[in-house]
């Protein structure tokens, strides 16, 4: 597993009983995870005066945030030399994944350490944490996601790490019909990076399915790639998707038309009060020998 040791504008304090108790800069979360199924006693109790906002859990699905100070509409935090608009979305969310910052770390140092101009595309980039990473290391990068709102809220995020200019290109298209525009205009790019959805919607009600969808763009992707590639990353959240699936899908893909290593695991979350990982994810990755 690979697990964040560096973040030092995040860290989760805490977790029991399906909640984490996390925090961001200086606002103190109380959020939902399925994952934490242990108990360790009642965070909400044992945190009392101590917690900004909760996000409460609906039984009719999704829910809302229940702030008990007061805590900004927006506020940054900072990894190395990133910096993030963190905001209280629905469904629980803050707009990162600081578990990626294993991922982040990576590209920027694959990409300072090849010595030559990179080309990087990042499919259901979100708000745009590999983007500013990738910006950070030299890249040239092209952020697509079908969402106008997280392309703006990447814009946000790239500004704020000084980082905006003729080195970054938005788009917001569906992911598999801008890949299949790029092949015919015969793009290239040395990395790719996609974080695909369990299950979506593109810009004009297409419908995303990351079981029957994935590996299709996948082979899709590798036609996208240059003479000499990179890496190329798969992030998933999707329950049930083991890592291996991952490891696969790029050995009979990527691996078929770059010969390079192919790995595969866990990443994750360490928790300060009792030393425990918060599994977060799975990521498989293909990258070049150099």
């Amino acid at each position: 597993m690979l697990v964040v040791d560096d973040f030092n504008d995040y860290e989760i304090i805490d977790a029991s009983l399906g909640m984490k108790y996390e925090r961001w800069g200086n606002v103190f979360l109380l959020r939902p995870d399925p994952q934490i199924i242990w108990d360790n006693g009642d965070l909400l109790e044992k945190y009392k005066g101590k917690i900004d906002a909760v996000y409460h859990r609906s039984n009719k699905g999704g829910g809302h945030w229940e702030n008990l100070k007061n805590v900004p509409p927006s506020w940054k935090i900072g990894y190395k030399n990133l910096v993030f608009h963190i905001k209280q979305m629905g469904f629980k969310h803050t707009g990162l994944f600081p578990e990626q910052a294993v991922n982040w770390k990576y590209m920027m140092e694959k990409i300072k350490r090849s010595g030559r101009e990179i080309k990087v595309l990042n499919l259901f980039a979100y708000t745009g944490g590999a983007t500013v990473a990738c910006l950070s290391a030299g890249a040239f990068v092209t952020h697509v996601d079908s969402s106008r709102g997280m392309v703006d809220w990447c814009k946000e995020n790239v500004n704020s790490s000084g980082y905006q200019g003729d080195h970054i290109r938005y788009i917001v298209d569906d992911v598999v019909k801008f890949v299949k525009r790029e092949i015919r205009r015969g793009n290239k790019y040395d990395a790719i990076i996609m974080d695909p959805p369990s299950y979506g919607r593109g810009a004009n009600g297409e419908v995303w399915d990351i079981e029957k969808d994935l590996t299709n763009l996948v082979t899709l992707c590798s036609e996208l790639l240059s003479d000499k590639p990179l890496f190329f990353l798969i992030n998933s959240y999707t329950t049930g998707l083991s890592a291996t699936t991952l490891y696969n899908l790029l050995n009979l893909t990527v691996n078929k038309k770059c010969l390079g290593k192919v790995s595969c695991g866990e990443v994750g979350l360490s928790i300060t009060n009792n030393n425990l990982i918060l599994p977060c994810g799975i990521y498989g990755r293909w990258e070049s020998n150099e």
